[in-house]
Formats: C-alpha cells, sequence, structure tokens
C-alpha cells in the first residue's frame, strides 16, 4: 500500500487530520493513529532528533498517554480548554523525504491560530511524520511538532493539540 502512496494522498491526509484538529473531532483524530504510535513536542531551540527519555519535552505521548490527553480535552473539567479554543492548523510545504516498503517520512511545515478569551497565540513550526499503512488505511506511527519560536511567550503553555 505504501508504495502506491502519492505527494497528493500525503497532503490531503495531512489536510483532513488538521481539519479534524480544528472542528475538535479529537476521537476521530486519535483513529489517525497506530496502536505503537507516539506524539512528541519537544521543547524549543532543541535538536530534531532528541529523545524524550534524557530531554524535557513538551508533550511525550505514547498511545495511552495519547489517548488520555484526548478524553481529558473533551470534558468540560479540562479548565483551560473550557471553553474550547478555536484554531486553525495550516499546513504547507508537504515532502516525502523518505519511502520504504513499510513507511513513509514526511515533513511540513505549519502554523496553528488559537484563539481563546480575546487573545490570539500563532504556533510556528514544522512536523515530522512516520506514516505507515494498516488493513489498508494510511496511520500515523509518529508525530513530532517542532515549534520555531525561541519561547512560549506570550503563549506560555501548550494547552492544544499542534
Amino acid at each position: 500500500m505504501i508504495a502506491n502512496i502519492t505527494r497528493n494522498d500525503v497532503e490531503e491526509y495531512l489536510y483532513r487530520e488538521a481539519a479534524m484538529l480544528d472542528r475538535w473531532q479529537l476521537a476521530e483524530w486519535l483513529a489517525l493513529f497506530t496502536d505503537d504510535a507516539v506524539y512528541h513536542v519537544p521543547t524549543v531551540g532543541t535538536s530534531p532528533d532528541i529523545q524524550p527519555d534524557n530531554t524535557l519535552f513538551y508533550i511525550a505521548d505514547d498511545r495511552q498517554r495519547l489517548q488520555e490527553r484526548v478524553v481529558r480535552l473533551l470534558k468540560k473539567s479540562a479548565h483551560v480548554e473550557w471553553p474550547r479554543s478555536r484554531t486553525r492548523h495550516m499546513v504547507t510545504n508537504i515532502l516525502i523525504e523518505k519511502r520504504s516498503d513499510q513507511e513513509l517520512e514526511v515533513s511540513a511545515a505549519f502554523a496553528v491560530h488559537r484563539f481563546k478569551n480575546g487573545a490570539a497565540d500563532v504556533y510556528v513550526g514544522s512536523y515530522r511524520y512516520r506514516l505507515t499503512g494498516v488493513n489498508g488505511q494510511l496511520k500515523i506511527r509518529e508525530k513530532r511538532s517542532m515549534l520555531d519560536m525561541d519561547a512560549l511567550r506570550p503563549h506560555g503553555r501548550v494547552s492544544i493539540i499542534l
């Protein structure tokens, strides 16, 4: 299946992922991930190849922790995101960096606009994905969101999914 995937297929997939996040379709978004998936957001200014076992990350979720994050964000008791932020995920410069029989390594640039309580924040950075085929469907095995800002100020936190 991976051999037949085109850049247009990958673009469509990433655009649909972004739309799910903007619509707060978090359960559907979670279904895009494999059972052994990881979702990482390293701290600003770090190397893209660092690992969370020896470096501080803003988010270092395996599939179970990612599911717990989604469940928590969908509850009204998630005070930091209730009422929910409005977001607009902009994905661009999508490239298939590497292809094997089992996986695609994909990079993309992003800008996520977050609107809440009269404030507008913009998170800018790049994505790195490892995509694989599972039962004839494209799935995310790894998603890494690397922020390009010097610091999280004035944002102060990442309470949305980038």
